[in-house]
């Protein structure tokens, strides 16, 4: 590791070096711009809910116009490179490889997120500490909140060498500098456990916490007097957790326990009636709050019952994502998985009544995700479905990659026909979904759909009939009458072309914005 001249972001921040790193860093501008086609509806074809076939890389440039800075938690369980991940994947990649595979995908992950949004990474040690720094480049060090342990076994490998590895982790990055934006989690029969009343507090059962707090600081380093006539100092290289004031308001209202004989450390009382039945959330996930691999395993082979695909030999248990997706999200929250796997996120998503994007490469989007989450629909009662009380419901629409928007030399790709082309121009210019036929279209003409009282219109591919351009593909006099007869819209339009022989004075007049196709297309 050392300090890159030019590296990105913070040039003083140590950074990862390796081969082809400089390429690395400009693969996710080089993408092209693919379109969505619609393939299928499933249930009520709900357009919030997406499953898209392809490589994650180029579905993720196609889905940003959509969603850049919308998405509340981004889950992915990348390939670990370690020769073990399902086949369909190259879990097998050079270190330098793997690192120029995940940088792209990571800078595009990034711009999905809501300024209060949250990503999670699964990882093991083979790649995790490279991954922790490469995410540290991408998202800031500062947006870094922990690393969590997930216990992802229960029994020792004694054929392991030297230790056998019994968690992974999730690294977790957040907001730059905020709080952290998790709420809150519900205590279980062990944590509730650890709430006494040891003297007897008619306010109930409490748990004590240590009154001393890290550094030295003059203002909270005084000497205190307990009940038994000890004068107690923090320990060393410690001060108190509050000043000498609000220590004595505490005192007062008997929120300061000394132990039993009156003379022990002071400690501050929590009471589990001003808790709501919650805990801070810790970086320590054991096997039995949130599943292990064996538990994924069973819920994939009952999923698999009756299909000729296999399962996937590493999936994440549904209980593991239901406490993520519990602690960064709430209802209607959008979330993306783009190596969405087997389907688990995209299920438990579902289950949880949260919206979701789930992009997977290959056949087994359709032969994994597709019916596991068709049976979702159904109600399949495995997973979190009676945690939760999934019944069934609700829909989403199966997407896949289409064409190249532009060619090499940023020419509009000579494959692109009207349709193709008007749905990219609605999705720039709207930055949602293009769902045929958009809101006001007119089939046939140049309008492809009003958004917020905007015509937006497309003149390209001789849509007025007439392939020349003083036919229809530039704006001109005579088509901008045709426009006018064909669509008229009372308010303002937008319109795209090939050229504009109209001044800007005729422009504001009836009310046009003129983009030329396709370099303010491209550049938008």
């Amino acid at each position: 590791m050392r300090v890159l001249p030019g590296a990105p972001h913070n040039h003083a921040m140590p950074t990862l070096d390796w081969l082809n790193r400089d390429a690395a860093f400009r693969t996710a501008d080089q993408v092209p711009y693919r379109l969505l086609q619609a393939v299928s509806t499933h249930g009520d074809g709900d357009p919030r809910n997406l499953l898209v076939q392809g490589d994650n890389l180029e579905a993720l440039k196609a889905l940003l116009p959509l969603y850049r800075a919308q998405v509340k938690c981004i889950f992915i369980d990348p390939p670990y490179n370690t020769k073990s991940a399902f086949e369909h994947y190259d879990d097998n990649l050079e270190h330098s490889q793997w690192l120029s595979m995940m940088l792209p995908r990571l800078q595009l992950l990034r711009e999905f997120l809501r300024p209060d949004g949250s990503i999670w990474v699964t990882i093991d040690d083979n790649e995790g500490h490279y991954l922790k720094v490469l995410m540290d480049e991408v998202f800031g060090r500062a947006a870094f909140i922990t690393s969590i342990a997930w216990q992802k076994t229960l029994t020792r490998r004694n054929d392991a060498t030297g230790v056998s590895a019994a968690h992974d982790h999730v690294l977790v990055y957040g907001p730059r500098g905020g709080e952290t934006p998790f709420k809150r989690q519900g205590a279980d029969a062990k944590q509730r456990a650890t709430y006494t009343n040891r003297d007897n507090d008619p306010r109930g059962d409490w748990l004590a916490i240590p009154f001393h707090a890290p550094n030295l600081r003059p203002n909270l380093t005084y000497p205190i007097s307990t009940p038994g006539g000890r004068e107690l100092m923090p320990p060393p290289g410690r001060c108190w957790s509050t000043t000498p004031e609000l220590f004595a308001g505490l005192l007062a209202d008997n929120r300061i326990y000394f132990g039993r004989n009156g003379n022990g450390m002071a400690q501050r009382k929590k009471f589990w009636s001003e808790s709501a039945g919650t805990v801070v959330p810790w970086s320590w996930w054991p096997y039995e709050e949130v599943g292990e691999n064996r538990e994924a395993t069973r819920e994939a082979k009952e999923l698999a019952e009756n299909s000729q695909a296999s399962p996937f030999s590493t999936p994440k248990p549904e209980r593991l994502l239901s406490r993520v997706l519990d602690l960064a999200t709430n209802p209607n929250d959008l979330i993306l998985d783009s190596f969405l796997g087997s389907g688990t996120s995209a299920a438990v998503a579902h289950k949880m009544g949260r919206r979701w994007i789930g992009i997977e490469m290959g056949d087994h989007a359709v032969t994994h995700c597709l019916p596991r989450l068709e049976k979702v629909l159904a109600g399949e009662p495995g997973g979190i479905s009676a945690a939760v009380g999934w019944q069934g419901g609700g829909g989403f629409r199966f997407m896949r990659l289409g064409e190249p928007v532009f060619s090499a030399d940023g020419r509009i790709h000579a494959s692109v026909g009207f349709d193709a082309l008007a749905a990219f121009v609605w999705q720039q210019e709207t930055r949602q979904a293009y769902l045929p036929p958009a809101p006001g279209a007119l089939p046939g003409t140049p309008l492809i759909g009003v958004f917020e009282g905007v015509a937006i219109c497309l003149l390209y591919n001789g849509i007025l009939g007439d392939r020349r351009p003083e036919g229809g593909n530039v704006l001109t006099l005579a088509v901008l009458q045709a426009l006018k007869t064909l669509a008229p819209h009372a308010g303002p339009r937008v319109v795209y072309g090939e050229a504009c022989r109209l001044g800007a004075a005729r422009l504001a007049a009836e009310g046009i914005t003129f983009r030329q196709i396709p370099y303010e297309l491209a550049a938008r």
